[in-house]
């Protein structure tokens, strides 16, 4: 590669600079490919006026505005309105609706509380849910209270897919993957458990943690980078989940 500026001609060795670069330390671009392994998976197809939600906990949440329930607005500071204000610019002609009803310190439980109104009743096309770090959070936090195991979470999540299939004919559903950066081995079978349902179900699955962990190992970042506290995504893991999440659905 050569850069001309006024009379000064410099010439870049592209296995040089890479060298020198490496020598360094400095850190190596991240490479998307490199976080994200082919998921054999059905992929969604956008048709005009197709309804988009997504569901879940505080990562989906992630600050939306609970009174503005009107399409396309109201989205938060995450990944969901990260990829509304993505694919919205990439189909303005096809008049594409989405909402953002997750809300923070929901379970499996809360879903099913409120999927009537929260989900049927906003006739969706294509459901994202994001849904199973509370699951496990709450068996150990607030007293330990919320008494459910990995077993319910799998049951209460069948539930709500089976209402979803029958109440939505057609109705394409994608799995996220839940994640954290704290190593909790606790936490695996939960993960397990979504991996599982989208796979029964033949579903799309986002592989967030995967994705997470990958990113965290790459480039001399930590966990904290990715996301703050482990659980909640900071800029850049929520800008990971979209594109993570484009990937694997496929628009």
């Amino acid at each position: 590669m050569k850069y001309e500026n006024n009379n000064t001609s410099i010439n870049f060795s592209r296995r040089a600079l890479l060298k020198g670069t490496l020598a360094a330390g400095s850190v190596a671009t991240l490479s998307f490919q490199n976080l994200t392994a082919a998921e054999e998976a059905p992929q969604a197809k956008l048709k005009k006026g197709d309804v988009i939600l997504f569901q879940g906990d505080s990562i989906t949440d992630a600050g939306r505005r609970k009174n503005d329930l009107e399409p396309n607005t109201g989205m938060g500071k995450g990944y969901a309105a990260m990829l509304a204000g993505d694919i919205l610019s990439d189909y303005p002609d096809l008049g594409l609706k989405f909402y953002n009803r997750g809300i923070s310190g929901n379970k499996v439980p809360d879903l099913a509380a409120r999927w009537d109104k929260d989900a049927i009743k906003l006739k969706p096309t294509i459901i994202s849910i994001m849904i199973g770090i509370n699951d496990l959070w709450h068996t150990v936090a607030f007293g330990r209270k919320y008494k459910a195991t990995v077993k319910d979470y799998d049951a209460g999540y069948r539930k709500l897919l089976d209402k979803s299939l029958k109440e939505l004919p057609g109705v394409c559903i994608v799995v996220c993957e839940p994640f954290e950066l704290r190593k909790w081995k606790e936490f695996d079978p939960y993960r397990e458990v979504a991996k599982k349902v989208a796979d029964d179900y033949k579903l799309t699955f986002v592989p967030f943690h995967s994705a997470f962990i990958k990113a965290a190992e790459i480039g001399g970042t930590n966990g904290k980078y990715w996301a703050w506290d482990g659980i909640h995504p900071s800029v850049a893991g929520h800008n990971l989940m979209r594109k993570v999440w484009r990937k694997a659905v496929g628009i």
